[in-house]
């Protein structure tokens, strides 16, 4: 086999978010995928073409690819193995709420991989994509391969580790459009065909860094490290420009973003940070840290930050109605971000959780995650089957995710449904002076607007 030809045979080992976009955006690409996955429920799913999460455009990419015969589904590592010149591996590494990781997964994966080296026949690349503590992949995963194989690295196969950098919402986007290729490879012979399969995938037009494997798996926590500092930065800006007059952190954070050394990305004041990644690349940072004898304060605050943030919408509801018990409070969204389904460490839910320890009635809405919102929630709130109906009679409505369909909504609509026109836009979505005219409208980061001097 040779994986120096346009169209290589692939593995991918996992069918989460990183491994089946990966999968689906390489067999949209000419070449031919075929998916690991050991959950037989969720495989007899795919194979039927039921996407187990929701990610815009991902439907119509995987259907196309199933029909092309481009895009298969096995429960045997092995078999994907033996039949792919290259595998990535994108097992789910979670870890519990302090940060401590769980590599079973990875450990599994790597004794099934291994096994199925110890048959190959020819040189197979074995690329790590999976979120690991720095030096996961040379202490844990090369001793694996190794050992159960009876092989080594750079000789009868390569190893090295290449870290996603997706944005849930925007995936497919990200996978074929990506600002960098990070590779860190145990060997030059996996290295030298990784950057050639990577400047055919991307037409030589993306910027590839070779570095050592442990500095990939650094690179990636380390990113999400630092998107996570600057929002947990712009929320503790916001919080101190309500307590003056007549600021608004969206025209700070503006005049912030046009400095060619901040830019504006990630400076949106709001709720917080939520998801799968920044949590927790963020904790497995400071735990690893630690670990290390180090214990680093911009992290730990960065992370106390973003825990604390949604209790400032809170105290602004309190402020505007004196008290929450018994008012029913629409909330307008309860995924982590838009375009996705995906519930996991959402502010939208720790702000439900504290609005219902304060006694307050809670009507949820969101277009796609209510289902999961549910499994959660349970009885404790109420789920609305449209934004009116979510609306009608609340005493208070709070913006917590900025999907497409909320920003369409007209000041006059909020008004002539809700029993107290309060709105508190906790993602800064809408324009104050707008829609002041019509309702109460408050906002973190907006304090309260004076004359002009």
């Amino acid at each position: 086999m040779n994986i120096d030809k346009k169209m290589a045979l692939i593995s991918v080992v996992g069918s989460g978010h990183v491994g089946l976009v990966w999968a689906c955006c390489m067999a949209d690409k000419g070449h031919e995928v075929i998916v690991s996955e050991r959950d037989l429920e969720k495989l007899k799913r795919l194979n039927q073409g039921a996407l187990p999460f929701y990610e815009p455009g991902l439907a119509q990419l995987m259907s196309d690819a199933l029909t092309k015969a481009k895009l298969t589904f096995t429960s045997r590592t092995s078999e994907a193995i033996t039949k792919s010149e290259i595998s990535f591996v994108a097992v789910g590494t979670p870890s519990d709420h302090v940060g401590r990781i769980d590599l079973s997964q990875i450990k599994s994966a790597s004794i099934e991989i291994a096994k199925a080296l110890g048959k190959a026949e020819f040189y197979h690349v074995v690329v790590v994509r999976s979120s690991v503590t720095p030096g996961t992949t040379v202490n844990l995963i090369k001793p694996t391969l190794e050992r159960i194989s009876g092989k080594r690295v750079g000789r009868n196969f390569g190893l090295a580790v290449q870290p996603e950098f997706l944005r849930e919402g925007s995936a497919i986007h990200d996978v074929l459009h990506p600002d960098r290729v990070v590779i860190g490879a145990c060997d030059t012979k996996a290295m030298n065909k990784l950057r050639k399969f990577y400047h055919a995938f991307h037409e030589s037009k993306v910027p590839i860094l070779e570095v050592s494997p442990t500095a990939a798996e650094m690179i990636k926590l380390a990113s999400n490290a630092f998107l996570a500092t600057r929002i947990s930065f712009i929320n503790e800006i916001a919080n101190i420009c309500q307590q003056l007059q007549d600021v608004d952190i969206v025209d700070v954070a503006k005049g912030m973003g046009l400095d060619k050394r901040i830019g504006l990305t990630y400076l949106n004041a709001g709720l917080g940070f939520g998801g799968s990644c920044l949590p927790k690349d963020l904790r497995l940072l400071i735990t690893e840290s630690n670990r290390l004898g180090y214990f680093p304060p911009l992290l730990k605050s960065t992370l106390r930050v973003n825990e604390l943030q949604p209790l400032q919408t809170v105290r602004i509801a309190k402020q505007e109605l004196g008290t929450l018990a018994g008012k029913k409070i629409t909330i307008l969204g309860s995924s982590f971000k838009p375009n996705t389904d995906d519930i996991r460490e959402s502010p939208s839910l720790k702000l439900i959780e504290l609005l219902l320890r304060s006694g307050a009635k809670i009507t949820i809405y969101d277009p796609v995650s209510l289902e999961k919102a549910n499994r959660i929630l349970g009885k404790k709130v109420v789920y609305a089957s449209s934004v009116r109906s979510g609306l009608r009679d609340a005493d208070c409505c709070i913006l917590a995710t900025e999907w497409p369909e909320f920003k369409g909504l007209r000041p006059k609509e909020f008004a002539s449904l809700m029993r107290t026109p309060l709105l508190i836009d906790a993602r800064r979505i809408y324009s104050p002076d707008k829609y002041m005219r019509y309702l109460r409208y408050r906002a973190p980061g907006l304090s309260e607007r004076t004359q002009n001097c």
